[in-house]
Order: C-alpha cells, then sequence, then structure tokens
C-alpha cells in the first residue's frame, strides 16, 4: 500500500560531510530567536576591509565602508525598546547561563519579558528584576525547579524586588503557572546529594503519600521535598545529614526538622534515626 507519494525534501539541495563544508555552502544565516533584541534578523557589516573575492579594500573605499558600518550600528538600536531589549536580552543570557536553564525555557522568558514591554510594565522598574522574574515565572510553566532565592543569587536585585515582579507579571499578562510540586525538586537534590534512583523514587512515594492526606497544601515544596529526600535516605540506608540537605536545598536544618516530624507523624513511618 502506497501511504504517500512525491514527498518534498524540505532540505538543502547540497550536500555536506563536515562542519567546515556545512558552513561554507550554506546561503543563510541562523534561525530567528527571541533571545535577540532584534530577533537575529538584522544585518552585520562585518571588520575584514576585504570584498567578496578576499582582495582588500583601497583607502577610499575602506573609509567609505567604515561610515556605514557606523551608521548600521547605529540605527541596529534606534529607540528606548530596542536599547531596553538589548540590555535585557544579554542579562537574561547572563542569567540563563549561570542556572544552566535549557533553550526552550530561555526563549519562554524572552517572550514574556517581550509581552510586559508592549504592557509598559518596564517603566520605572529595574530591567534585571523584571528579567530574572520573566525567567522565573517561564521555569514555573515548563516545570524546571529553580527557586526564587536562586534567581535572586545570581542577579543584582533581592528575591523580595525579583517576587514583587513576578506577581506584576501574574497579574498584567495573564500568565498560567502551574501549582510547584516537590516532587519535580526531587531529582535535582537527589543527584546534587548523589543519591541513587531508589531512593528518589522512594521520595517520591513519601510525597504523593503526603498529598493524598493533604500534607502539601500550604508548605513550601522544597521544604517537603528535603525532608521526603532525608526520610527516603534513612530508609533505603544512604543516610544524608539535615545540614547536608539543608545546604544543598537552601532551606534552613528547622524546616527540614519540621517538615520531618509532620510526615512521619501523619504517615505513621517508621524511621530509625
Amino acid at each position: 500500500m502506497v501511504i504517500s507519494e512525491k514527498l518534498i525534501d524540505q532540505g538543502p539541495e547540497w550536500r555536506a560531510f563536515n562542519l567546515e563544508e556545512r558552513d561554507k555552502r550554506s546561503r543563510v544565516g541562523s534561525p530567528s530567536t527571541y533571545t535577540l533584541h532584534d530577533k537575529g534578523l538584522s544585518t552585520m557589516i562585518d571588520w575584514h576591509d576585504k570584498d567578496s573575492f578576499g582582495k582588500k579594500l583601497t583607502p577610499k573605499r575602506r573609509a567609505q565602508i567604515y561610515r556605514l558600518r557606523k551608521w548600521q550600528i547605529r540605527t541596529r538600536v534606534h529607540s528606548s525598546i530596542d536599547r531596553n531589549l538589548a540590555i535585557a536580552m544579554s542579562e537574561l543570557d547572563r542569567l540563563s547561563s549561570q542556572l544552566g536553564i535549557p533553550r526552550g525555557v530561555k526563549e519562554s522568558s524572552a517572550v514574556i519579558y517581550r509581552r510586559a514591554i508592549e504592557k509598559k510594565l518596564i517603566r520605572g522598574r529595574s530591567i534585571e528584576a523584571m528579567v530574572g522574574a520573566s525567567i522565573y515565572a517561564a521555569c514555573r510553566m515548563r516545570k524546571i525547579p529553580r527557586t526564587l532565592d536562586e534567581i535572586g543569587r545570581h542577579s543584582r536585585v533581592n528575591k523580595k524586588e525579583l517576587g514583587r515582579c513576578y506577581r506584576l507579571i501574574l497579574r498584567e499578562l495573564d500568565v498560567q503557572i502551574p501549582i510547584a510540586s516537590p516532587i519535580d525538586f526531587i531529582p535535582r537534590f537527589g543527584a546534587e546529594l548523589a543519591l541513587s534512583g531508589r531512593t528518589q523514587r522512594r521520595a517520591a512515594e513519601i510525597v504523593n503519600q503526603a498529598r493524598k492526606t493533604g500534607l502539601t497544601a500550604g508548605k513550601d515544596p522544597t521544604g517537603l521535598a528535603a525532608a521526603s529526600i532525608y526520610i527516603s535516605a534513612i530508609l533505603e540506608g544512604e543516610r544524608r545529614t539535615q545540614r547536608e540537605i539543608a545546604e544543598i536545598v537552601h532551606v534552613t536544618e528547622v524546616t527540614v526538622r519540621n517538615r520531618y516530624k509532620e510526615l512521619v507523624r501523619e504517615l505513621k513511618l517508621r524511621v530509625d534515626v
């Protein structure tokens, strides 16, 4: 049975067997992206001062190209919005690199920030705070485990300002954010504590039990993740101290201890400390 015929090949008509050949034969630039202020669609005059045949330009032509290049750079960032975006996208690139955020989340952050500019939410507020809040919102949307404390440590603004900007984005842009689950944090914290997959799975089961009994309501997900990891590590014979877990999760030892006591008491777990 013929399922389809006359398929169209969307790729190029040329072949390349290594990266150098591919770069040489390609006639297009990189794809457009929201993480650049001009979406990567503007042109650039390079600084080689050579023509298309590789010959050096004459002094007269070099001076002409220099003037063209100068005006081309000026026209790329000509409005206040463009200048704001250029600074913001540079900050977004720096923050996402330090936080180890995937490319898809970075694109979502850029889209949220652009929507905030359209709504004129940036005026009178710090660019760094709005970029950090956009990243946090994108992480929450994509269920990437990052906390405001982490973003605050790498950003030049404090957690309080980030939280204020994040609430503004939720209110004005009508962004739908799913509720953060402690299970999203377990694989990351478990890997940093060098715990086995079995222990991480046991911790997730403890969180699911707690959710069924209504223990997770109104509790900080990172604290619950820390306590469930602490309990499962003891049960699976991979003990970690409360201090070790608290340092990785960035909560206090008191929080770990309180959540741990609640879980053991309500779920009737037998834990030999």
